[in-house]
């Protein structure tokens, strides 16, 4: 693989256990595709001259909230891990959980689940989507 370049298969989740004192992360398996988001809203503070206020405005914003999100997809495999998931999502509630963005670091912190399906075809594997927010401030441990 070229310099630099990233595999995505390599940006996962991984799921706490709640153990303590010391928690274990385990991956969710079963994604194909995936993909996390970084934005912030964006708060206009466009103020016109007041020296000159038929002139040209220009544009002026500052960053609002920020907002992490992780979705993903694929074929959903039962396992203890996907027992302890998937109790989280029926309770609707946030638990601890790692974002690992090859080339950039994990994204660690309480998370939940805003959406999830279940689907599948005659034939071939049941599948699942879910969608990741992020339920409190996230610590960053950059990619070493």
């Amino acid at each position: 693989m070229a310099d630099g370049q990233q595999l995505g298969r390599l940006l996962l989740i991984q799921i706490g256990d709640g153990g303590s004192p010391t928690e274990t992360f385990t991956n969710l398996c079963g994604l194909k595709t995936r993909s996390f988001n970084m934005s912030a809203s964006e708060i206009d503070t466009t103020i016109p001259s007041c020296t000159n206020p038929g002139g040209p405005v220009q544009k002026t914003s500052r960053p609002g909230i920020s907002n992490r999100t992780f979705s993903g997809s694929g074929n959903f495999v039962s396992s203890a891990a996907s027992d302890i998931f998937m109790n989280h999502v029926r309770a609707a509630e946030a638990f601890n959980a790692k974002v690992i963005v090859p080339g950039d670091g994990t994204y660690t912190g309480s998370w939940m689940v805003t959406d999830f399906s279940f689907s599948g075809d005659v034939e071939p594997n049941m599948e699942f989507s879910a969608t990741f927010v992020a339920a409190d401030v996230l610590s960053f441990t950059a990619e070493a």
